[in-house]
């Protein structure tokens, strides 16, 4: 167990559940439903929640713990699909405007169209967002009260230092499993370890503020990169632009290696910034500027 030689005031957990619970509310209340971004903001916060339950996991029973990371976690999904969709159609308008003479040679798949088309909502769709959003809203207000009975004052800052380092050694091996076998699932894993692993760092700034706020940086640049190059592995499943398949015409084969260059050109960004971060025989105290 990692223990800090001055021991400081320990973050305020509770106090940040509650708030992206509240700020998640107030972004569902748009009307008619909400748009594009405040999903995102949503889904963001809904993902800082989940990492908050997960850092206070020491402090809490299993059931509890269970039922609160679960909610963070279904109301986060049950809007997956909108997000998605949202960022998918960015994606391929951005290889669009930048491969325009690929693009007109692509004017008759229906699948990168289809991408490419902002989708029309009619009023049953419309109906069954503002009733997932109806949902979701009820979920997180039933969370919010339960939060406020959680005994997460005053924290043992030294117990939730040695739950960062765990989440710090899962982000670490993953990594190590992304260099030795890199491929869509494994790095799709460590964007998330790595995330969940940032969103806790911000209850550690009182302890050397520039130092952690220097890693949570390094650590959004990593994770947005490996966002990016997930949203282009996203693109080529559901368009089946899979280099060199068989039966493919040259035009897809081209677009998977423009697809294909523009991932490695994400990684080559990610890699050295990993390292510096995730390499064997780093440690936790010293990306912090602590001594333990």
């Amino acid at each position: 167990m990692m223990s800090a030689r001055e021991p400081k005031q320990a973050p305020d957990i509770k106090t940040s559940m509650i708030q992206y619970i509240t700020g998640s509310l107030e972004l569902l209340s748009q009307k008619p439903i909400p748009d594009d971004k405040a999903i995102h903001d949503v889904r963001v916060m809904m993902k800082q929640y989940r990492a908050a339950v997960r850092l206070a996991q020491p402090l809490i029973d299993e059931p509890v713990y269970r039922r609160e990371y679960l909610a963070g976690r279904e109301t986060g999904r049950m809007m997956a699909t909108w997000r998605e969709a949202a960022v998918l159609r960015k994606t391929v308008k951005a290889l669009k405007k930048e491969n325009p003479e690929l693009f007109t040679k692509l004017w008759d798949n229906e699948k990168i169209q289809e991408l490419l088309r902002k989708p029309f909502k009619n009023w049953d769709e419309a109906a069954k967002q503002a009733e997932t959003v109806k949902e979701v809203s009820a979920r997180l207000t039933r969370a919010r009260y339960r939060v406020r009975f959680l005994g997460l004052n005053a924290p043992d800052v030294h117990l939730l230092l040695g739950e960062l380092e765990r989440h710090y050694h899962a982000a670490a091996a993953s990594y190590m499993a992304c260099r030795k076998e890199p491929g869509p699932r494994l790095l799709h894993e460590f964007r998330k370890k790595s995330k969940t692993f940032m969103y806790q760092l911000c209850y550690f700034r009182h302890l050397n503020p520039s130092a952690v706020k220097a890693l949570e940086k390094k650590l959004d640049n990593l994770t947005q990169n490996l966002g990016r190059y997930n949203d282009l592995s996203q693109v080529k499943a559901l368009t089946g632009c899979k280099l060199g398949a068989r039966g493919n015409s040259e035009v897809i084969d081209e677009l998977a290696i423009v697809i294909r260059d523009k991932q490695d050109t994400y990684l080559m960004k990610v890699w050295p910034v990993a390292y510096r971060i995730f390499a064997p025989g780093r440690k936790l105290q010293d990306l912090l500027g602590l001594s333990f």
